[in-house]
């Protein structure tokens, strides 16, 4: 890497934050918090966290919600900057508005979204995604076999008009809809799996 390159890389490091959506009640899961589900030996928040410093985020933002207190006391979740959302259970609507509103006045220019309960979604893919960032215009989503999916990248110009618009557990993906013309797709399936862990067969995936 030339000295231009690892400078370029150092202001999409400043200009781009991790937000991470960390704050469901897992009700299909018998209540128990996404976040604090074991993978490789740590809390999904954890391995979540650690993808996004990997990835290049120098900011993380972690929403919490479901038994915060726990969360907080169980992961390490050093140098993150925590934010509590009340309201989780309106939605993930609800963590992303949060989400949005603790990077408000922050400098950064764009939020690399990921959600806490897809831990095959790792560095790599978040780390192309967070590479399509342009300005704070950029609308960059990771895509699988062409089908969008997550992380995305939503850049700060958007941001209020998304928070007026995420509403129970649709997230951005309203917004995201009526700007498809302007997303740019990141193939994403050769170093990822998206699936979620939303129930107990799910949890196969867990390592």
């Amino acid at each position: 890497m030339t000295d231009n390159e690892a400078l370029a890389e150092d202001q999409v490091g400043d200009r781009v934050a991790g937000l991470l959506l960390a704050a469901g009640g897992g009700r299909r899961l018998g209540g128990r918090p996404k976040a604090l589900l074991e993978h490789r030996g740590h809390p999904l928040v954890e391995h979540a966290v650690g993808a996004l410093r990997a990835a290049g985020c120098a900011r993380v933002h972690v929403v919490l919600g479901a038994r915060a207190e726990d969360v907080r006391a169980r992961a390490a979740l050093d140098d993150c900057v925590l934010v509590d959302n009340p309201d989780w259970e309106q939605g993930m609507g609800s963590s992303l508005r949060a989400g949005l509103r603790s990077l408000t006045g922050t400098g950064v220019r764009a939020a690399l979204v990921c959600l806490v309960d897809q831990p095959g979604i790792g560095a790599e893919a978040m780390a192309r995604v967070r590479a399509a960032y342009r300005d704070e215009t950029s609308l960059v989503s990771a895509a699988y076999a062409g089908v969008r999916g997550h992380p995305v990248l939503l850049g700060a110009a958007h941001w209020a008009e998304i928070a007026a618009t995420a509403t129970g557990d649709r997230g951005a993906r309203a917004y995201l809809r009526e700007h498809e013309a302007e997303i740019a797709l990141v193939e994403c399936g050769d170093v990822a799996r998206p699936y979620d862990i939303d129930t107990e067969a799910d949890l196969v995936h867990l390592e």
